[in-house]
């Protein structure tokens, strides 16, 4: 009987490709958080936002900013209406609702998200060994025409700008931007604002009269939203953005989908839910007769110490007890640890009884929303 002789095929490298794996070969490439609008802590919308309202106010990790003394009015909301087929099931939205065709020269308005330092060291910014950057988005608007964005280095004052153009009237359009690597300037090893990503709504004449300032250099106002289109022109107007990845390497991969309870995670190290609506803040005790404390245990520990954001009323808040219930306006921050992830609150009004009472402290309102915020 003839014997076969088995032969084994030799596999390469260039056999082996991140599509034909079953796992992600290069999990959290991402360097922007919640790059798909999925998370949205403060709410879905928020109103009236102008001169004096830069802020994070809807989808986390993403901060409106003016500066100037703008009269356009806008709406910023976490919209359901995204690209067809691509996997996306919200999007940032900004809608103007106050026009404003003059603008002056310092008058400007963007959307911005902002990486810690420490993050982005992997980069090798400040070195001959600089990486190069690679943005993609989805991008959506009824004003077609140049729009501009550009990446600080805040730690060395340096900037690189791009523009992109919307094509076509109402449709979600895929953009790829390429930056080159960055070899001046190295980035601070902490936990602070390494690099912020901006993306113009509109600009005046001190951001838009020099030459786009395409590669690395000193930050120059004049060169950072050079043919920047005018979004606040009609209340008609509208830009949708999700998607937003930026990555090492200069090729774009597929948008790095996250589970949701891992993005959130990720976003609670910047901002951190206590209670939103009648929900239960935790258990407390009197520590005399007109004040109290309640310890929480922080979900993640946090970017830094964090500061409190509530949303206060009469009666919003109620300390519940063998005693009775005391009904209460609003809480303070009296300590807060981001490491140790612990913080204490107190109130001093409103409170009677007996040091030693405990009990629960409730949000007696469906309004209530309380937050610890660490934001870069």
């Amino acid at each position: 009987m003839a014997i076969s002789k088995v032969t084994t095929a030799s596999i390469t490298d260039a056999d082996i490709t991140t599509a034909k794996l079953a796992y992600d070969a290069a999990p959290f490439r991402n360097i922007v958080i919640n790059g798909d609008m999925s998370i949205a802590q403060r709410g879905t919308s928020a109103t009236g936002l102008t001169n004096g309202s830069s802020g994070y106010h809807t989808v986390d990790r993403f901060h409106f900013g003016e500066g100037g003394s703008p009269s356009a009015v806008f709406t910023m909301s976490q919209s359901t209406d995204v690209p067809t087929g691509q996997g996306f099931a919200t999007s940032l939205k900004m809608d103007c609702t106050t026009a404003q065709g003059a603008l002056s020269a310092s008058d400007i308005m963007r959307i911005s998200t902002a990486f810690e330092g420490q993050n982005l060291q992997y980069l090798k910014k400040g070195t001959s060994s600089a990486e190069s950057l690679t943005l993609s988005f989805w991008v959506k608007s009824n004003k077609t025409g140049t729009y501009t964005m550009r990446i600080e280095d805040n730690d060395n004052a340096r900037m690189i700008c791009k523009s992109y153009t919307i094509s076509s009237a109402d449709t979600w359009e895929k953009k790829t931007i390429t930056f080159d690597g960055d070899t001046t300037g190295t980035i601070d090893n902490d936990n602070g604002g390494g690099m912020t990503m901006r993306f113009n709504l509109f600009a005046g004449t001190n951001y838009d009269t020099g030459t786009l300032q395409t590669t690395w250099g000193s930050r120059t106002d004049a060169n950072s939203a050079v043919g920047q289109v005018n979004l606040a022109d009609s209340t008609s107007n509208e830009w949708y953005i999700t998607g937003v990845q930026l990555e090492a390497g200069t090729s774009a991969s597929d948008f790095e989908f996250l589970p949701y309870d891992v993005n959130l995670q990720r976003c609670e190290r910047y901002c951190s839910t206590l209670a939103s609506g009648l929900q239960s803040l935790g258990i407390g005790f009197q520590n005399a007769t007109d004040s109290m404390y309640f310890p929480q245990k922080l979900k993640q520990t946090m970017r830094a110490t964090p500061s409190l954001n509530q949303v206060t009323g009469t009666d919003y808040y109620a300390f519940i007890k063998s005693g009775g219930t005391d009904n209460f306006n609003s809480i303070t921050l009296i300590g807060a640890y981001s490491n140790e992830r612990y913080i204490e609150i107190a109130n001093v009004s409103d409170i009677s009884g007996t040091a030693g009472d405990s009990g629960f402290i409730r949000a007696n309102n469906s309004s209530v929303l309380v937050l610890l915020e660490a934001e870069l």
